[in-house]
């Protein structure tokens, strides 16, 4: 494979699509959201993304059986929202900044296909330490979009995140914004150093309301439970043998 390759199905007719994406990023948080998401709509896939940006190796599946790492796009038929859904997910983002832009920029040649103009990238903003609050931040590529969100309890910080947003949930927005496509990304505060559906749920929460769509939060309330316990003892070992703050700035977006 020399070349970025899609593997399609029967294109499905949409309503006004927005597209999610949840590829793999700090503490996880886009992929869980987009994978719950599927899960929980019975969202149909339709496109599988194959690519030599993305690491060389396959996924070993349950039954010993083995497939090529790859993104694919799923598709979900709205009953009451406005909106019908398209929602990207994957094993892995690019391993190289040139793929990081081929790969966006198929992206947005698919949502242009669909007639998309409104793109929300999930993703993580880590913290380095342990995190209480349920905070989700965000960023837009135009100040209309801005407004709208914080009336959804979004929070806009000026200069954050300091260091910007890399891969392709940064480059949604800034490569969108080229292509006249509105583009925001919905950040949970997370530590940065586990996997967090707490904070994974606080962004599907604030994405339910602006898409008006309802998606059962059991399956993500569970596995933020299991975390907790996991969370409490990492805090006992914090308390007791990590300094109190350090020189050392761990935050970091994905």
């Amino acid at each position: 494979m020399i070349k970025t390759t899609i593997l399609r199905s029967k294109k499905p007719r949409l309503k006004n699509p927005i597209l999610i994406e949840g590829l793999p990023g700090v503490g996880h948080v886009g992929k869980l959201v987009a994978e719950h998401m599927v899960d929980e709509l019975g969202a149909k896939k339709i496109m599988e993304i194959y690519s030599p940006h993305l690491p060389p190796q396959v996924i070993v599946l349950e039954d010993g059986t083995t497939r090529l790492v790859r993104n694919e796009l799923y598709a979900y038929k709205s009953k009451k929202g406005k909106n019908d859904i398209l929602i990207l997910v994957g094993d892995h983002q690019s391993t190289t900044n040139e793929g990081h832009y081929e790969l966006t920029g198929v992206f947005l040649d698919i949502a242009e296909e669909f007639k998309v103009e409104r793109i929300y990238a999930l993703g993580g903003y880590g913290v380095g330490q342990l995190v209480e609050t349920e905070t989700v931040l965000g960023a837009a590529n135009n100040i209309k979009l801005v407004k709208e969100l914080k009336g959804y309890g979004v929070e806009f910080r000026p200069n954050e995140p300091g260091g910007g947003i890399v891969g392709a949930s940064g480059l949604l927005l800034g490569l969108g914004e080229l292509r006249g496509i509105d583009a925001a990304c919905l950040m949970g505060v997370t530590s940065g150093y586990l996997v967090d559906p707490k904070s994974a749920q606080a962004v599907l929460k604030v994405l339910c309301k602006i898409l008006e769509i309802e998606v059962d939060m059991a399956a993500l309330e569970e596995r933020a439970s299991e975390m907790e316990k996991i969370v409490a003892k990492l805090r006992e070992m914090e308390q007791g043998q990590m300094p109190a703050s350090t020189d050392e700035d761990l935050r970091y977006i994905g």
